[in-house]
This record gives structure tokens, C-alpha cells and sequence, in this order.
């Protein structure tokens, strides 16, 4: 808002400025706000004694939502409330108990004492408040020499492969309780404390280095553990052992990784501040820079600007009466602030000269705080609503998701990141091939070590640093591996072995290669170099290496080409349906799981896909995914049904109108998984009392309702599936694309400084108005050495033709 202070509806308790709250009044017709005004007195450096402190009068937006820590020492202020009553503007200062209404009075009373909703939004808050367990310090831990992987664990008794616990005492994995925290167990970890009394476990999947959940048995409730990290390396699990200093960065990362950060930050450089339109910085809201990066990355593209900033006043005027809650409306606001260059001015003249006589500089008050937009976006997620560092990639996938399902306008922004991928895989049996597509956002480069060029310096590197390590020595400076980048291109397009292929034409399980290809190129080309990967003692750990990635990248050789002469396609002939006796008991395919987090989807989606496939490879369940991926709980954690007993109950435990009529999911799941339309298997479903096999010969024997089922259905589909719009969009003319050359431009990359993506930092450089500028949190300034062999994501614009 600009000098005129915040509007607050008595009735919604939202907050407008002063060009929207006419229109707020006009669209509601809502006519009590509280205006508040907030007058900032700041303190004169050195002043005392009678000297007078300069006032101004403080935008109130500021206070809320840029960088202006007005808590500080350098700070005071007032605040100044009035009722206004519309359409008249009458305003009655507060507090006023003779011209107004008691009820009134209270009400505006408990407003102006609440405490600040952005101090609400802080995620630390959400969290429950534990109490230290009472066998914590006393606990004492078996010398049994168990020791615990970083992954394919399983309860020891059930062989089930989710909510697993530990137990601390003699390092047993068990599972939890039947839907015991969002997902299903056997009781196995109870039962061991009900027979051995060991109190406390850890649940496996949460530990990370901030911490772990941990429950007592005992006390029957989650607690803390203060020896968590200690009561962990007994059994092998140290990544707990790595101390966090006060920028982020862990004790083991300081030395050999000391020069990764100041390359990347251009620290030693004297670096000129940006200002205006488009260098407006953001703040860093605990561990939030993976956020920062992306949105800089993001808000730099004219599609988004458009879609977002360009249509901000028709975006406001249909927002609505909650706009916190709405997606459109949170980043036209979040667009606005960093491309307005309202919140990016340099300092005045008077200023300058005070910090020069004083020799010091003093931090502006510039840049956005994101707290509304981030507690919008990662509601509801399990990981981005947290305080902890997250993967930028990740984070980049999400929002494009979010996007994908809010649309605003004619035009979806996020057609430029979207193309398609050709995947090939041959039978090497057989030699005959299958051709697939699916829909990609990202091309992920596998980091090619074998292909460094410095292979003598990073030996006789290796060799020094044990040395060093075995006598107690600081490690040598660091030497890093030189890939090129035509390597790593290289090994993209190189075939790739996969897992558990079941061969169509041999009908049986077979050896088979699978390559992939551009059936499109996109408008905008985001690149990730797959840096991170995990140690076998439980670290994340990260490729230090130096790509020389191109400014101008041809992948035009990489265009898909299709079934070629000479090329017998695999038949078109479905696996065989396994459904275990007891799918509470299934093993989950891990490779297979692994495979299709590596193209970037949820970790919890993937486990869900293989799950409900049957574990008939990651192909198979990758069409699962394609069909579920619009859905909202698609990277919601696999709750595992009672097969039959929802089979079986269906219809007669919710009667027989609408949606409740619906067959099981996961039986759906499977069906559409083969290749049949959605719509086709619900009715395959309904008229064989929801019996698979049955099922899958009536859709046999009505050939003639797989080419109608998609127009025919489409009315019933849209009545009972909540989904309805998002299958509307999709559409059977396939998913959008702007396909053309594939040559590119760099304009921008994210760095990442430290060992995993847990923990360190995310830069972002972008290229504007022909020079580089590095934007770190709240700094915006031109760039003077831009790191682009450091790089974690790049991103590349289409060469005009």
C-alpha cells in the first residue's frame, strides 16, 4: 500500500490498501474497517539527551511484508486506529467508548490486541510442544552390533516396508499401528515393547538433521529425545553428528567446502547493488532461500509476469473474499512486489553521505517478506511447510503443479517449461520395441564422473586428504572434478537397463533397454544437473563438480523420430493381474520406486504407483502415475486399504447416488494402468459387482464401448468424479505444447552451496538487460564472475528461428 495504511473488514478481518478497499466495500458491501496506520520514529545515531528523534510516517505494508525490522534497537513506533464507516468515509478515532457501541468497542479491542497473524504463520508455531521423554538421558542401548541402512528396511516380523519404527534399545525395525499416523501397520513395535520393555523408538523416514519423531511406548506419547543424535550413531546412523552454524552451513562443510561458497556468492568481490523493477530482493523466512531462487527464476519469464503482474487488477477484482486462501491472487501479489520496484530504491543522497562520515553501512530497508505467499503455497505439505531447507527442484515441480491447477486466463504460464518425451524400450530378446509419451518439465543430466578431466589432480587429491586425515592435518585446498558437458549429454541419450521389463512378445519377465528422446522441445528449457545422492552412512551427499554448461546449447539431435522402417513393435498385450491375498503384506519394488523418483515425481506418489500396479515395473506404473497426477492426494503418504472388505462394501455401505457409489479405487487404478480409459473401467466395475477379472473380460467382450467410452461417459464422469474439471482441461487432444527448434539461450541458473539439500544455500543468477545479477536472499546486485560451472538448475529460452 502506499502512505494511506491498512483497511481491515470488522466482518472478514481482511486487510486492504488503499486503492482496493473501495472495491472490496462495492464488491462485499461490507461497510465497518479498522484503518491502521503505523508512524515510525527513528532513532538519530548517537543523539541523547534532548535530541529529537526524526518521525516519519511509515508505510504499514512495509512493516508487514518487506524487510524493515522495526523491532530493532534503531526503531520506535506508534500505531493510530480509526473506525471507518462506509460509503460516507466517516472516521471515529480510537479508542472511542461514548459515540460507539460496546459490542463494537470489543470487537475492535480484541483485533488490536491479537497477536500478529504473520507471527501466526510462522510454521515453528504449528508445531505441538514436546516434552523431553524421562528415559532420554538413562536409556540404555544393546552392544548387539546392529546396524541400519539407509534404506529397504521392513518390519522384521511382517516384512511390511512403511511407518517402521526403531526401537532404540536393541535397534529392532518394526511396524506401527494399522493407520497409525496416516498409514498401515501391525502393531509389531507395541508388541516388542509389551514383551522386551524397551521404551523408545524413532520412526524411520523423519530423520533428518534437525531432528527425528520419536515416541515413548512407556508414556504413550510422542516425546523428545536430547540424545537423539548419540542414541542414533550407536546404531550406525550419523548424519545426526553434523552441527549447524548460524548461516546454515554444517561444521563438516566448512573446510573442504569453503570455496564453494565464496564462488558462488562472489564473496571478495565488492558487488554494486541493484535497484528498481526486477531486483527487488527477498527475505530469507528460515531457511526459505530454496523459495527465493525459484520465484527470481520464475518471475523473470514475460509469460509469467504477464499472467500474473499483468493481470493483477482483473486477478483482485475476482478474487475471492478470502484472498490469502487463493493461488492466483498470491502470486500476482508476490509478482507485483518484485517487479513494481516499489520495494527496490536506493538510498537518498543524505543517507549515503551519513554513512560515509560514519564509515558504516547501514542495510536498507528494501526487498519483500514472502510469508502469506509460502504459508499459501506449502499448505498442506508435509515438507514445504516446515522450517527445514528443501530441494529447489522439488519445490519447482510443486508450484508448477500449482499452477497447472489454478489457471488464470486463456493462457497457462507453465506451457513453456512443458514437453514431451519419447521413451523407446526394446525387448533385447525379442528386438522388438514399444514407443510411449509422457509429459516432462525438466531434462535431468546424469553427473558423468568417469568422463572428468582431471582425473591425476583428483587422485593425487585423494591422496593427500587421507594423509592429512590420518595424521590430524587440515585437508589440502580442494580439487574439483571437470566434467564436461557433452558428456553428460551423452549419458542422457546413452539406453538404460529396465527393472522387472515384462516383454509382451515373450509374455514373461525379460532383459530390456529403454531411451529416451524429445518428442518436443519447450519454449523454456529448465536443465538439472543430479548432483545429490546418498551415502551409505546415511548422509545426502552431494557431486562436487564443474560442469561447463554452454551459453548457446543445440539439442536438435536429440529429436524424437518414432517407429522406424525395419522396427516390429511389441504386442499390445497387457501383464497378468496379481492382487495378493493380503496387499497389507505386499513388498513394494524399490528399484522401481527409485526409478520413477528420479523423473522428479513425489516419493510417496511412486510407492503408491507401484503399489497399486501390482509390481509389474516402473513403465506400469508410470501410466498410473499420468492418470493420477492431477489428483489431490497424489503425493499424499499410501494408506493401504482392506482390499476385500472395501470391494465387498462399496455400494452398500454408502448407498447408491452419486459419488459414494464409486468402485475402489486401487481397482480402477489397475484397469486404467493397462491403457483403458477411466471412465470405461468405472463401468466395467459397476456391471461386474466390482469383480477385476470379470471386469476385464466384459471389457473384452464390449469392444465397441472403449472408442465411445470417452465422449459417452463424459456427463456421468463429470456428475460423480470430484475431479471432474481437471479431467475437463486435460482434454483428448493431449497436454499443450509449444514445440519448435531446439536451440537455446542461457538466462539464468540456481546454485546450491553445501553437502545435501537438506542443509546449505540456494543462489539465484539471472541475466537482465545484457548483464549478469546475482540474487541472494534480500542482496540483488550485479555480478561479477557468474559461478555457471557451479550450477544446480539452469534455465534456457528458445532461440528464435
Amino acid at each position: 500500500d502506499s502512505e494511506g495504511g491498512l483497511y481491515v473488514c470488522m466482518n472478514t478481518f481482511l486487510g486492504f490498501g488503499r486503492e482496493h478497499i473501495e472495491r472490496h466495500y462495492r464488491k462485499t458491501g461490507q461497510c465497518v474497517y479498522l484503518h491502521l496506520k503505523r508512524h515510525v520514529i527513528e532513532k538519530v545515531p548517537g543523539a541523547s539527551g534532548g535530541a529529537l528523534p526524526k518521525r516519519r510516517n511509515a508505510k504499514l505494508f512495509l512493516d508487514l511484508e518487506t524487510n524493515s525490522d522495526l523491532n530493532s534497537d534503531d526503531f520506535e513506533y506508534e500505531d493510530e486506529a480509526k473506525l471507518v464507516i462506509f460509503p460516507d468515509h466517516l472516521e471515529i478515532s480510537l479508542p472511542n467508548i461514548e459515540e460507539l457501541p460496546a459490542l463494537v468497542t470489543i470487537a475492535c479491542d480484541a483485533f488490536l490486541s491479537a497477536k500478529s497473524p504473520y507471527r501466526k504463520q510462522d510454521p515453528d508455531s504449528w508445531e505441538e510442544e514436546l516434552q523431553a521423554s524421562k528415559h532420554a538421558k538413562t536409556l540404555v542401548q544393546l552392544d548387539n552390533g546392529v546396524r541400519i541402512p539407509p534404506s529397504g528396511w521392513k518390519c522384521s516380523k511382517c516384512d511390511l516396508r512403511e511407518n517402521l519404527w526403531l526401537n532404540l534399545t536393541d535397534g529392532s525395525v518394526l511396524c506401527g499401528k494399522w493407520f497409525f499416523d496416516g498409514s498401515g501397520g501391525n502393531g509389531h513395535a507395541m508388541e516388542h515393547y509389551k514383551e522386551t520393555g524397551y521404551p523408545l523408538a524413532v520412526k524411520l523416514g523423519t530423520i533428518t538433521p534437525d531432528g527425528a519423531d520419536v515416541y515413548s511406548f512407556d508414556e504413550e506419547e510422542p516425546v523428545l529425545d536430547p540424545h537423539i543424535a548419540k542414541h542414533l550413531a550407536h546404531f550406525g546412523i550419523d548424519m545426526l553428528q553434523m552441527q549447524v552454524t548460524e548461516n546454515g552451513l554444517r561444521d563438516n562443510d566448512i573446510k573442504p567446502r569453503i570455496s564453494e561458497w565464496e564462488v558462488i556468492q562472489e564473496a571478495g568481490v565488492k558487488l554494486k547493488p541493484m535497484y528498481g523493477p526486477g531486483y527487488t530482493g527477498m527475505k530469507n523466512l528460515g531457511n526459505s532461500c530454496y523459495l527465493n531462487a525459484v520465484m527470481q527464476a520464475i518471475f523473470s519469464i514475460p509469460e509469467f509476469q504477464r499472467a500474473y503482474v499483468g493481470n493483477l487488477p482483473r486477478i483482485f477484482d475476482y478474487s475471492p473474499l478470502d484472498p490469502t486462501q487463493d493461488f492466483n491472487t498470491q502470486m500476482a501479489k508476490l509478482g507485483h512486489g518484485l517487479l513494481s520496484g516499489q520495494y527496490s530504491k536506493p538510498p537518498m543522497k543524505s543517507e549515503l553521505i551519513e554513512q560515509v562520515m560514519k564509515e558504516e553501512h547501514k542495510p536498507q530497508h528494501n526487498g519483500i517478506s514472502p510469508r502469506m505467499f509460502k504459508a499459501f503455497i506449502s499448505k498442506d505439505h508435509p515438507e514445504f511447510s516446515s522450517n527445514r531447507q528443501q530441494d529447489a527442484q522439488e519445490f519447482f515441480l510443486h508450484l508448477i503443479n500449482l499452477v497447472e491447477r489454478n489457471p488464470v486466463g486463456s493462457e497457462n504460464p507453465s506451457d513453456v517449461f512443458r514437453f514431451l518425451v519419447e521413451e523407446r524400450t526394446q525387448c533385447c530378446q525379442s528386438r522388438k520395441v514399444r514407443y510411449t509419451e509422457r509429459v516432462d518439465y525438466i531434462m535431468q543430466l546424469p553427473v558423468a564422473m568417469e568422463a572428468a578431466t582431471n582425473k591425476d589432480e583428483l587422485i593425487a587429491y585423494e591422496l593427500k586428504r587421507r594423509e592429512a586425515e590420518a595424521a590430524g592435518r587440515p585437508p589440502p585446498e580442494l580439487v574439483r572434478a571437470k566434467i564436461p558437458f557433452s558428456a553428460c549429454l551423452q549419458a542422457f541419450s546413452e539406453p538404460s537397463n529396465v527393472e522387472d521389463f515384462w516383454s509382451s512378445a515373450l509374455q514373461a519377465k525379460s532383459a530390456g533397454v529403454k531411451t529416451s528422446r524429445f518428442a518436443s522441445f519447450p519454449e523454456y528449457l529448465v536443465v538439472q544437473i543430479k548432483k545429490f545422492t546418498f551415502g551409505l552412512d546415511w548422509i545426502p551427499k552431494k557431486l562436487d563438480v564443474s560442469v561447463d554448461m554452454p551459453d548457446f546449447l543445440d539439442i536438435s539431435h536429440l529429436r524424437a523420430r518414432g517407429l522406424q522402417p525395419g522396427e516390429e513393435e511389441l504386442p499390445d498385450i497387457a501383464p497378468p493381474i496379481i492382487i495378493p491375498d493380503d496387499p497389507k503384506a505386499l513388498d513394494i519394488d524399490d528399484s522401481s520406486v527409485m526409478q520413477l523418483a528420479e523423473m522428479g515425481f513425489p516419493l510417496e506418489a511412486c510407492r503408491k504407483a507401484v503399489y497399486y500396479t501390482g509390481n509389474l515395473g516402473a513403465e506400469v506404473a508410470f501410466n498410473w502415475i499420468i492418470a493420477h497426477m492431477e489428483e489431490p492426494d497424489f503425493a499424499e503418504p499410501l494408506v493401504i486399504p482392506a482390499f476385500g472388505e472395501v470391494a465387498s462394501s462399496g455400494a452398500a455401505a454408502f448407498g447408491d447416488v452419486g459419488l459414494d457409489n464409486q468402485p475402489p479405487e486401487e481397482t480402477v487404478a489397475i484397469i486404467i494402468s493397462m491403457g483403458f480409459h477411466r471412465n470405461l473401467a468405472i463401468q466395467a466395475l459397476k456391471a461386474t459387482n466390482n469383480n477385476l477379472e470379470r471386469a476385464l473380460e466384459w471389457i473384452f467382450s464390449h469392444p465397441e464401448l472403449e472408442e465411445e467410452s470417452e465422449p459417452a461417459l463424459d456427463m456421468v464422469d463429470m456428475e460423480n468424479n470430484a475431479n471432474a474439471n481437471i479431467l475437463a482441461e486435460t482434454g483428448p487432444e493431449g497436454p499443450r505444447i509449444k514445440d519448435g527448434s531446439g536451440r537455446y539461450e542461457l538466462f539464468g541458473f540456481i546454485s546450491h552451496m553445501g553437502t545435501s539439500t537438506m542443509s546449505g544455500h540456494y543462489v539465484c543468477h539471472l541475466k537482465k538487460e545484457g548483464r549478469w545479477v546475482i540474487y541472494n536472499d534480500l542482496r540483488v546486485c550485479a555480478s561479477e564472475r557468474p559461478p555457471k560451472d557451479l550450477g544446480y538448475i539452469y534455465f534456457y529460452h528458445r532461440i528464435p528461428s
